[in-house]
């Protein structure tokens, strides 16, 4: 899969939730690579901040990322998940003043929105991140929990308990991204009225009203009150016995609040800064402890910054011992690659098990076996030269010939019983029979050698 941008940009217009102001917030294409990164153009100088896990600042009431002492952008999350959920990897977000707008409460403008304007593929591939083991987040004191296990897409169920009679124990699943914008776009934040005071006390919400949050009045409290809260909102004062959801508009669902859960969680899974392939389980999410755990997440991918290809060894492969040999006129001590297992336009990925009878043992050394690093880069070039040839007619009848290698760096030994995994990369079009191309080779989830090279294809005298 291809990286993608935005066709154009968008804007959308609303109140900030938390601040009340006017505020604009425009959605832009961005290149490859770019990732999100969101603009305060109302600030001299227009500074940007990269919109990841470490520039997150505050989690109390939304997702604040900040840059230095002054600059702050609050209430990200929902146009973040609606970019995460529909593809893009790359946007460029201006926005007038501290905060988006809170719109409806939910992200289904800007779901809509990115579908008016359409979507771009690029060029660059699509860099996941797999899970390959279980990785887990606890929060001892609030009961919060994420967890994520290997899937072979992103999905995620979220299970949310309430200290309230209308919401008490609720959930929710996504099993499909692509259902996102039917099935979780939609779903608005929520408030209990027994925390509106404390909240418009702390000078905050100055933009909340019936019509951008679900509003649930569960705890009776004196009409006198209630009036009071109500001239601060400027909202039309009810009766303080009749209990229930107060807002507007009705539940799109009955489990909208574990669903507005969810989107939330994309939304901070967003920052980690790369899709995900695996699947989330949260008990009592919220924006600290997702925050805590796309920080953890990119440590992983720190770590694992090269992931190793995908080896299920019950698999036919793309191009088993004959193939090669009818492709690459190595042959025994020198034929180095066993099988392909996956062969795309521009990356291929190939095996070879290394046994103790290898020749080059006998001398390489006699007490202590370890593979050569020459025959470990020429393994890879041999992998990328499948990659080449197998775009020709008639491969039989060309060669693929060293011109260059650089960067070369081995990270451990390679012994009998190791099984290698080449994954290897073209960096650029094939011009004038001159390939460039990158290649790793992996034992379990470790690169254990790395190298670029250039080869040229010649044509058999």
């Amino acid at each position: 899969m291809k990286q993608k941008t935005l066709k154009g940009s968008f804007s959308l217009f609303g109140k900030g939730l938390h601040t009340g102001l006017n505020l604009t917030v425009t959605f832009n294409p961005a290149p490859e690579n770019y990732g999100y990164k969101i603009q305060r153009i109302d600030i001299e100088g227009e500074p940007i901040i990269d919109a990841i896990a470490e520039n997150v600042v505050d989690t109390q009431r939304g997702t604040v990322l900040g840059k230095g002492e002054n600059i702050r952008i609050s209430t990200v999350e929902h146009g973040l998940a609606a970019l995460y959920a529909l593809g893009i990897d790359n946007c460029l977000v201006q926005v007038n003043g501290p905060e988006f707008p809170i719109l409806d409460g939910s992200a289904i403008q800007y779901v809509d929105k990115i579908k008016e304007v359409g979507i771009e593929e690029q060029n660059a591939p699509k860099d996941w991140y797999i899970i390959r083991k279980k990785i887990e987040v606890k929060d001892e004191m609030s009961g919060s929990c994420i967890t994520i296990l290997p899937d072979d897409e992103f999905s995620l169920t979220t299970m949310c308990s309430f200290d309230s009679k209308f919401i008490n124990s609720q959930f929710a699943t996504l099993d499909n991204i692509n259902l996102f914008a039917s099935e979780i776009a939609a779903a608005r934040t929520f408030v209990f009225v027994r925390d509106i005071q404390p909240l418009l006390e702390a000078n905050l919400i100055k933009g909340g009203d019936m019509d951008n949050a679900i509003v649930i009045y569960e705890r009776q409290i004196s009409q006198e009150k209630l009036d009071q809260l109500a001239d601060m909102l400027h909202v039309e004062h009810r009766n303080a016995t009749d209990m229930g959801y107060i807002q507007h508009k009705p539940l799109v669902w009955e489990n909208e609040c574990t669903r507005h859960k969810l989107l939330d969680i994309i939304g901070d899974m967003a920052l980690i800064g790369k899709p995900i392939k695996g699947r989330i389980i949260a008990t009592r999410p919220g924006h600290t402890i997702n925050n805590k755990f796309a920080r953890q997440m990119r440590k992983e991918i720190r770590k694992h910054e090269i992931q190793a290809p995908i080896y299920d060894p019950n698999e036919e492969p793309i191009m088993d011992v004959n193939r090669i040999r009818e492709l690459l006129p190595h042959r025994y001590p020198m034929q180095l690659v066993d099988k392909v297992i996956s062969l795309g336009a521009n990356t291929i990925v190939g095996i070879k098990n290394v046994t103790a009878n290898e020749p080059f043992f006998q001398g390489h050394f006699p007490e202590e076996p370890v593979m050569p690093g020459v025959l470990q880069v020429e393994a890879m070039a041999q992998c990328g030269g499948l990659l080449v040839l197998n775009t020709l007619e008639e491969p039989e009848r060309w060669s693929t010939y060293f011109m260059k290698i650089d960067d070369v760096k081995f990270r451990q030994k390679v012994v009998p019983g190791d099984t290698l995994l080449f994954k290897v990369d073209l960096l650029a079009p094939i011009r004038h029979g001159i390939s460039s191309m990158k290649g790793y080779i992996f034992v379990g989830d470790h690169v254990v050698a790395e190298a670029t090279f250039t080869a040229q294809i010649v044509k058999n005298k």
